[in-house]
Parts: C-alpha cells; sequence; structure tokens
C-alpha cells in the first residue's frame, strides 16, 4: 500500500513510497485511511529539524492528523465495521512516569514518550493503518469531511481545560478572551471560547482573506491593530495565545483583566530578542493574581472533547478551515503555502 514516508534525518526526503500493510495486533482496529492534516510540525520534520524514525528504521510514516473509517475491530472493543474514527498521537512512555502512569500522558515528565508521525512510532499517512482501541475515538457520521480537525481541535480542548482549572482555583466567571492568531489552533480556540458563550475576540496581522471571515462568522470580533493597544483595549479575563511570537506573548501577560489567565499553545522559533521589564511584569502578575500556562499535546480526554466540540459546531463554518485537500500523490503541493491557507489536507 502507499504511505507518505521521509527519513527524519534528511531534508526533502518526503515521498510516497509502497510499506507492507497493516496487520492489527490483538486490541487494534484496522482503519482505512481518508485524511492527515499538514501542519508545522510536519514541515519541521520535513525539513529535517524534527522527528524521529521507528527503531532500526530509516523512514518514517508521516501524520499526526488522522481520520479514518474502521474496516475491523475486536469483539468488545467498543467499535464497529464504518465508525468514523481519529488516532490519538501520544503514547505513554514505558517506564512509566507518575503522570503517564495516571493516564496524564500529555503531561510526560521524562520525554521518553512515543508519537505517531512525530517520534518512533509510524504515522497516520497511508491507505490503511492500526490503531489501539483504547487511543481511537469515535466520531459523529457528520464529521466525515472535516474529522481530520480533531486532533488540533485536542489541543484547544485541553488548553480551554488548563484555563479553566487554574481558573477555579478560586470563584471564577471569565466574560471575555482573546485568541491571538487566526490559524486552524486559534480559530478552533475561538470556536471552542464561543461555545462556552464568551465574549471572544481573534487577534492576527491580515487584514483580509479568509481569517477575518471565518471569525466574524463565529460570532468572535477580529482585530488585525496593535497587540499592546487591543489588549490593553479588551483587558481579557482569558488569552489562548497560538502565534509563539514572543512579543504578542509578553503584551498577552501584560494586558489581562485581573486573575486573568494565558495559555500559551504557540511554538516560539527563537532568535528574536525583546525588551521587558520584569519587573513590571511580575509586579502586574503578583498583584492581579495572573496565571500564564503552558499547554501541548493532548490525551483521549481532550479527543472527546474536541470531537464533542466539533459536532456541535456548523458544519459550513468547519468547511471553510478547510482551505484546500491535496490527494496524496500530489502532497508537495500541501507543503507549500499559499497566501490564503488555514488548513490544508492530504486525501489518502
Amino acid at each position: 500500500m502507499r504511505a507518505l514516508t521521509l527519513d527524519p534525518g534528511t531534508a526533502d526526503s518526503l515521498q510516497v513510497t509502497e510499506v507492507p500493510e497493516p496487520a492489527p495486533q490483538p486490541g487494534e482496529l484496522l482503519v482505512e485511511g481518508l485524511a492527515v492534516g499538514v501542519c508545522g510540525t510536519d514541515k519541521e520534520i520535513a525539513r529535517a529539524e524534527y522527528g524521529w524514525a521507528p527503531p532500526g528504521r530509516d523512514r518514517l510514516v508521516l501524520g499526526h492528523e488522522s481520520l479514518g473509517r474502521v474496516t475491523t475491530a475486536p469483539p468488545g472493543s467498543g467499535f464497529a465495521a464504518g465508525d468514523l474514527v481519529v488516532g490519538v498521537v501520544r503514547r505513554p512512555d514505558p517506564v512509566p512516569c507518575g503522570a503517564c502512569a495516571h493516564g496524564e500522558f500529555d503531561n510526560c515528565r521524562n520525554g521518553d514518550y512515543t508519537e505517531r508521525g512525530i517520534k518512533e512510532l509510524d504515522g497516520y499517512a497511508s491507505e490503511r493503518w492500526c490503531v489501539e482501541a483504547d487511543y481511537a475515538v469515535v466520531l459523529d457520521p457528520g464529521l466525515s469531511r472535516v474529522g481530520v480537525l480533531v486532533e488540533p481541535a485536542s489541543v484547544v480542548a485541553k488548553a480551554w481545560e488548563q484555563v479553566r482549572r487554574v481558573g477555579e482555583r478560586a470563584w471564577y466567571e471569565p466574560r471575555r478572551a482573546l485568541v491571538t492568531g487566526a490559524g486552524p489552533i486559534g480559530l478552533l480556540a475561538a470556536m471552542i471560547g464561543v461555545q462556552q458563550g464568551l465574549d471572544v475576540h481573534v487577534l492576527d496581522r491580515v487584514e483580509d482573506g479568509p481569517k477575518p471571515l471565518l471569525a466574524r462568522q463565529l460570532g468572535a470580533t477580529y482585530h488585525h491593530g496593535d497587540v499592546d493597544e487591543v489588549a490593553s483595549g479588551l483587558r481579557p479575563d482569558v488569552v489562548i495565545e497560538a502565534t509563539g511570537v514572543g512579543s504578542v506573548v509578553l503584551s498577552a501577560v501584560r494586558n489581562t483583566a485581573a486573575f486573568g489567565v494565558v495559555c500559551l499553545t504557540g511554538i516560539s522559533s527563537g532568535g528574536h530578542t525583546v525588551n521587558v521589564d520584569v519587573a513590571i511584569t511580575n509586579r502586574a502578575m503578583v498583584l492581579e493574581n495572573d496565571v500564564v500556562v503552558g499547554s501541548v499535546n493532548a490525551n483521549p480526554r481532550h479527543y472527546r472533547q474536541a470531537a464533542d466540540a466539533l459536532a456541535k459546531a456548523d458544519p459550513t463554518w468547519l468547511e471553510g478551515l478547510i482551505s484546500r485537500r491535496v490527494p496524496l500523490e500530489r502532497f508537495a503541493e500541501a507543503f507549500t503555502a499559499r497566501p490564503d491557507d488555514v488548513k490544508v489536507v492530504i486525501t489518502l
């Protein structure tokens, strides 16, 4: 069968290759691959900046944003042939650390976890794949066109869970949220914020195109001005930061309302210096009981939360997030950005 593979140590080694048919082990589902999403992590792996092949192998099957349909399922697994499913990305380390031992492997303490399509486990960019029933999540049948968005939505479902857990250390009733960045993560974060009944604002640097329209279609307010000006005017109770840009992060931290929670989901590239008065920032955070928390990856609980959030969303709006659908044989097009891209998907 065909799969999208690469040598993680060699840039520009991405190609469609023939790989052996998967053979489900006890407790595993056999799944027909329908689509995989392409994100910044995939592009970093393709540039040999990140990623590890399975032990003893040179090549890795790419793809961690999955969507498939069950072909066979073991009895008593809770799955049946025809179910629409996604596969969870991370697996706990074998030691395990305390977090992994308690099912919170998205917060692994020792870094010995593995990840499908990223770290030592083949991904989902193949015509068929297997997944353990415990690491699969069934979707509403109505998500057959957009279920590939579950993995990025799981990242922000976890972010919102973290915000709530932090806020509930005291009386907590947030009203206004600012999302910085209008890529897939930012827009899905805004979607979940709107579903919670918050007054949601989205900030990005583009002035036109699909991103402002998608934000407004949600019922959110879109901004493209100076981040300090926008954030200081809003004084949000919650910030979901999805850019990783240092100056944006600092502006978000400085300009929340009292008892504000900033959740960082964007990965900074480094190499950029930002001047900051740490004493003033520290003073504001202490006197206002503010919190900054980082959040990455997700476990099956967050995937289920994401699947529920997508099932509640307007399917036409979700379709609007997917800018292009590229067939597997033309995979290179998915790795070449276009100005109006939001999410690009490879169909299998």
